[in-house]
């Protein structure tokens, strides 16, 4: 989690096609692909750091389509990002501050809208495939919040044991056995239940078997493009991928100077051409695909990262998951991919992607509620290159109150109200600081964010009202706002089981192919 991401949106699977179709109102609606990356770092992807190899076909889409340089996510952890991407509203307005739980009865609130929600109303067919992470118990399910399909994991990977511990931290035990006796002594996991994989509201699949879900995640948006094809229907399709987030377990021995983390990144990047291959084989003109990031990562093992670890803090660039800070390694992770050239005067954000596919399909805003994302379609056809003069970075993990905006970015300068507070893996506290009048950095000079600017400086003195004048009507706008409150209570009764006899959660015959009719039962949430 962090600023700025990649985000790309790509002419080659039929974006350049749009243009001519916005200007026909009898025109077909172009098919949306949103794929989300989890834990990106910004030196992850050769279009941004020569020295990564592992990403040939996001760097050639880098290159095709048009690469947003400062792209920010809405949030610096799981889902408080994926809310704010789905109803373009940040986790002030849509209540979602902070993670929820495998055992969390609520979820994104139901008095949000969705992207998919909206698309659906207008015609579209709607699919999410991958880690969802914005409640699974009741209706809080996709299938309840606007999606015709899903398929995926309900909350992170690293949330259960598997019975193919991963490469990388955090080193997951087996599942345990098949009696409650059966118990580990040490345990690096979030829980010992293990990790279910949904097909709509059924499991099956518990634990997952790890090494073959990207090929499965393939498998799947494949099947729902051509199904959506089939129907003549234009399309939606959110693809929330696993990668780069821990545990890393990619589906054979990396080969040899790779590592686990190379042979990762290479398995993501094969996974974005197959699904964009799929997009072409229906016509080039007709689908934007749009690539980009949750969060940046500052532990993710490419060393380019830490050019943008935020040095100021001392303690953040040695937090194991750097993710919850406020600094650029958070928020930076990955710029934007997009559509045949750079963009470096606009700063866009995660939250833009609602508001800019509802305009593309026709479609209307839902009333009642303000948006922090705009339509940047201008931004998109080069025909403007005004994006955000402000941006708000909400706390999602460092000191203070989760969700509450303890950063803002006022063009290239960037105000911490709060600083430090974090928890470390070995359960300590980095120091908490409140900064009243703010820390102030100059990002142009100073990405890394080493040296806040003089207090008495005149260049201090002359950015600290505008930034002020922000900060306070940011404040205003959302108090004033129609705002959601989340439910975060939780039951061990909504965690996900195919088999409540079992300790576990372990469904017998859990290696089998979900796509291979069977008549065991499988327990539906």
């Amino acid at each position: 989690g962090g600023s700025a991401q990649l985000g790309v949106l790509q002419r080659g699977a039929g974006f350049s096609g749009l243009q001519p179709l916005l200007c026909s109102p009898g025109s077909r609606q172009p098919n949306f692909i949103v794929i989300l990356a989890d834990d990106v770092g910004w030196g992850d992807l050769g279009a941004n750091w020569a020295e990564t190899k592992e990403t040939p076909h996001l760097d050639q889409l880098a290159a095709e389509g048009t690469r947003f340089v400062d792209f920010h996510s809405a949030a610096s952890t799981c889902s408080p990002s994926r809310a704010s991407l789905l109803t373009g509203r940040l986790g002030l307005r849509n209540g979602v501050t902070h993670n929820f739980a495998i055992s969390s009865l609520g979820g994104l609130p139901r008095n949000e809208t969705t992207l998919a929600e909206v698309l659906r109303e207008a015609g579209y067919s709607t699919g999410a495939i991958g880690k969802w992470h914005l409640g699974h118990h009741g209706h809080h399910h996709p299938t309840s919040r606007g999606f015709d399909y899903y398929y995926g994991i309900p909350y992170s990977h690293d949330m259960g044991c598997t019975d193919t511990p991963g490469y990388n931290l955090p080193p997951c035990p087996p599942c345990p056995g098949h009696s409650a006796a059966a118990r580990y002594g040490h345990r690096d996991c979030y829980t010992e239940v293990a990790l279910p994989l949904m097909e709509n509201i059924t499991i099956v699949q518990q634990p997952v078997e790890l090494g073959s879900l990207a090929r499965r995640y393939a498998e799947e948006a494949e099947r729902f493009i051509q199904r959506a094809s089939a129907k003549g229907q234009p399309f939606f399709l959110y693809l929330a991928l696993a990668h780069m987030h821990v545990p890393l377990v990619p589906p054979l021995p990396p080969g040899p100077g790779r590592g686990i983390y190379g042979a990762s990144l290479g398995e993501m990047d094969a996974l974005v051409a197959r699904v964009k291959e799929a997009a072409d084989s229906l016509g080039r003109g007709s689908t934007l695909l749009w690539f980009t990031g949750t969060a940046g990562h500052c532990r993710d093992g490419a060393v380019a990262s830490l050019r943008i670890a935020g040095y100021w803090d001392t303690m953040s660039p040695f937090i194991p998951d750097g993710s919850p800070q406020c600094w650029e390694s958070g928020w930076r992770g990955l710029e934007s991919l997009g559509i045949g050239m750079s963009c470096p005067l606009s700063s866009l954000s995660i939250l833009d992607i609602f508001p800019t596919l509802v305009a593309l399909a026709g479609a209307a805003l839902p009333p009642n509620r303000r948006f922090d994302g705009l339509d940047v379609s201008p931004v998109l056809f080069g025909w403007s290159d005004v994006g955000h003069k402000v941006l708000l970075h909400p706390n999602s993990g460092a000191a203070g109150k989760v969700g509450e905006v303890e950063a803002l970015r006022l063009h290239q300068y960037k105000a911490f109200y709060t600083t430090g507070g974090a928890l470390a893996c070995d359960g300590s506290t980095g120091p908490a600081q409140q900064h009243h009048p703010p820390l102030i950095f100059n990002l142009a000079r100073d990405i890394q964010e080493q040296e806040p600017l003089d207090v008495a400086s005149r260049e201090y003195q002359a950015v600290l009202p505008a930034i002020s004048r922000a900060y306070a009507q940011a404040l205003q706008d959302i108090a004033a706002d129609n705002v959601s409150v989340a439910d975060y209570s939780q039951d061990p009764a909504a965690i996900p089981c195919c088999n409540v006899q079992h300790v576990g959660c372990r469904c017998h015959g859990a290696t089998r192919d979900p796509h291979v009719e069977s008549t065991t039962p499988w327990l539906c949430v």
